[in-house]
């Protein structure tokens, strides 16, 4: 079976998008937003992302902003197709660079910032990822000039604490209300965390130790209250993935599951993991977005105040497009806010989530670990989950 990351790779090499053509000097606004790039660590490609928009561009780097918006794939693919990734090459300890410094500065501003980056070639290509949002054109970048602008106010309290470690740090920031992209990239940037270990953390990496941060905050917390005392379905459909998150009442375990169905050719493929009570030492196998949604899933737990297993199904579509792992983060953050289904059993709630996909719900169960346990438990049937149901109308939105 082909894994996870060659199907992607395939994936988006069959995508065919435009972006914006730009000259070798852009003028114009960052959201704010900086991307470091992984490859070749610790020497990687850093630097800001620009627009030649003016004015407030927030929208363009707040993923936050996309799902309870409804904005539609194309005019999200849109607005990072006309960010210009400007890059240089930067040891990631070497903070002292003129240029890290004012990527610092882009972003730990509290507003979009007004820059002008010359590039030594003309930006070309685009960057399709399941890990980070899309990226447009890039080029080396020779000059950057940015605009003063107030810091946001608690990113310069964690930046000037230097004693502070950086997961302490992200934590802080996020039980003050920041939003998670804005303390991603400021972690990116190595600013925050102890002095000597500060350092450019490349940002695919970045969201995965924030999400894994809060997560484990998160969880030492929910291990404290009492357990649901019902199962719960939450489902949500956008940007051609349908959700389901099944919470069971019972201590914390965690299973994900995704399927990509009819994506590319006639392709019906799952990828899964789990963790049991103890949690997860090595990395996932399916990738950041196991963390983004864990993440999700802890986030409403601790809101409520009850603790439970969660099992989340994704299916995507006909018309999927990688956009980064906020896709899971903030559309099971949007599925857990609506109400739920509730059940008093499993074989109960089975039929409720084998209604919700096009995939039957045998074929999750057989690449489960966790839900394969439970339904086995219950001595439940799987001949009723063979046939494959037709989508629900919300799916094709």
């Amino acid at each position: 079976m082909i894994g996870k990351g060659a199907y992607l790779k395939r994936l988006t090499a069959n995508l065919k998008m435009q972006s914006i053509r730009v000259g070798k000097e852009v003028q114009g606004s960052s959201p704010p937003s900086v991307f470091i790039g992984s490859w070749g660590y610790p020497n990687v490609y850093a630097g800001p992302m620009i627009t030649p928009r003016h004015g407030d561009t927030s929208v363009m780097d707040t993923p936050e902003a996309w799902i309870p918006r409804r904005i539609p794939q194309q005019e999200l693919i849109g607005y990072r197709m006309g960010l210009i990734r400007g890059k240089c090459r930067i040891e990631v300890t070497n903070l002292e660079s003129p240029f890290v410094q004012k990527f610092q500065e882009i972003s730990l501003a509290g507003s979009s910032i007004e820059s002008k980056v010359t590039f030594t070639s003309q930006p070309r290509g685009m960057s399709f990822s399941e890990e980070h949002p899309p990226v447009g054109p890039s080029a080396p970048i020779d000059r950057v000039e940015i605009a003063n602008i107030p810091w946001h106010r608690d990113l310069e309290r964690a930046f000037y604490d230097s004693d502070l470690k950086a997961a302490d740090a992200v934590i802080d920031l996020y039980h003050r209300g920041v939003p998670f992209s804005t303390i991603q990239k400021a972690f990116s940037v190595g600013a925050m965390g102890e002095g000597k270990a500060r350092r450019l953390v490349p940002t695919r990496w970045s969201i995965t130790a924030c999400d894994s941060s809060i997560a484990a905050r998160l969880l030492e917390q929910v291990r404290k209250y009492p357990i649901l005392d019902s199962y719960r379905i939450h489902h949500f459909s956008s940007l051609h993935n349908h959700y389901a998150v099944l919470l069971l009442p019972i201590p914390w375990q965690y299973e994900w599951m995704e399927a990509f169905l009819h994506v590319v050719g006639s392709e019906e493929l799952i990828f899964a993991d789990h963790e049991g009570p103890r949690g997860k030492k090595e990395y996932s196998s399916v990738g950041g977005c196991y963390y983004s949604c864990k993440m999700a899933i802890l986030e409403a737990l601790a809101r409520e105040k009850r603790q439970a297993a969660a099992i989340v199904l994704r299916e995507a579509s006909h018309g999927y497009v990688p956009l980064g792992v906020f896709n899971v983060r903030e559309n099971v953050r949007h599925a857990l806010s609506e109400p739920p289904l509730e059940c008093e059993d499993l074989q109960g709630a089975l039929p409720l989530l084998h209604q919700q996909f096009a995939l039957p719900l045998s074929r999750f169960i057989e690449e489960s670990t966790f839900l394969k346990e439970q339904v086995k438990g219950g001595q439940t049937t799987l001949k009723a989950f063979n046939s494959p149901l037709l989508y629900p109308e919300a799916v094709l939105s």
